[in-house]
């Protein structure tokens, strides 16, 4: 085996948030590849009797014990949790990735723009947001990108799709109940499949790439068309859609890349999600 084969093997790499839907999905496509260890919240017995794994409560423990327990070379956070405690943790992060040299890759969200609505974003473009997710996740990018650029990694994501995916299991629970599903007729977006993502963060890793990301599929959707489509493929009755209106305009909420686009293989279109969702 050649040298450069065996270079991945060297990081160590610290997951924050595995036991949460994203988090996890990334710990177990990086397990096998990499010494990766990973902090769960909700104790679980299958994360209790993994050595790798480390109990943290972003609103109670001190992430400094973890980082100096893994040395990770890579941090990767996908938290969540209390914001003002998510900020202190991140805060925590950075003095740590600055003063050890290491990476960090941050998942963040496209509602870092939901205060534009004209148009798509694309990675170069100004962050402002109406909403206080997206504002918390601004907080956290700004404090990230005043690090070194090559220690850095923003990660963009729109709305995650997968088998088994919080949204899903949500239209499922209101299935079950004989409840509305909420849709949002004039939102344009685009999505993306849970594997694709954990494929994604894997080659960002591989080929030492920096900066920021837009993880989307390549083309646009109406929110009310796509969720319509996957109702289709989860139940065959009839379900009552709840059209929620924010705004009389279309209105975009979407993260393309312009700059840091991936190979061809790791794209996908939002057709493809859907044939994910139906095997």
């Amino acid at each position: 085996m050649s040298k450069k084969n065996l270079e991945p093997q060297k990081h160590r790499i610290l997951i924050l948030g595995a036991s949460g839907y994203i988090g996890n999905a990334i710990y177990k496509e990086l397990g096998t590849y990499f010494r990766t260890y990973a902090t769960y919240r909700t104790p679980k017995r299958e994360f209790e009797a993994n050595h790798q794994f480390f109990h943290y409560n972003v609103e109670q423990d001190d992430v400094y014990e973890i980082l100096e327990a893994c040395k990770p070379s890579i941090i990767v956070s996908a938290l969540r949790g209390d914001f003002n405690a998510q900020v202190i943790a991140h805060q925590h992060v950075a003095e740590y990735v600055l003063a050890t040299g290491c990476k960090i890759i941050f998942l963040s969200s496209a509602n870092v723009f939901d205060a534009y609505s004209k148009f798509p974003s694309y990675e170069l473009d100004k962050t402002l947001s109406h909403s206080v997710y997206g504002h918390f996740k601004i907080k956290i990018e700004n404090l990230l990108l005043r690090l070194p650029k090559k220690q850095v990694t923003i990660v963009r994501l729109p709305m995650v799709f997968g088998a088994g995916c919080p949204r899903i299991q949500e239209m499922k629970q209101a299935i079950l109940e004989n409840e509305a599903v909420e849709v949002f007729p004039n939102l344009i977006m685009n999505v993306i499949l849970d594997k694709k993502v954990t494929q994604q963060i894997h080659y960002i890793i591989n080929r030492n790439k920096y900066g920021v990301f837009h993880l989307g599929s390549t083309d646009l959707v109406h929110h009310d068309e796509f969720i319509s489509n996957v109702l289709a493929l989860i139940t065959e009755k009839t379900v009552v859609l709840k059209n929620v209106f924010t705004t009389n305009d279309d209105r975009y909420l979407a993260v393309l890349p312009k700059f840091n686009k991936l190979p061809k293989h790791l794209q996908i279109t939002s057709e493809k999600v859907l044939e994910e969702l139906s095997n």
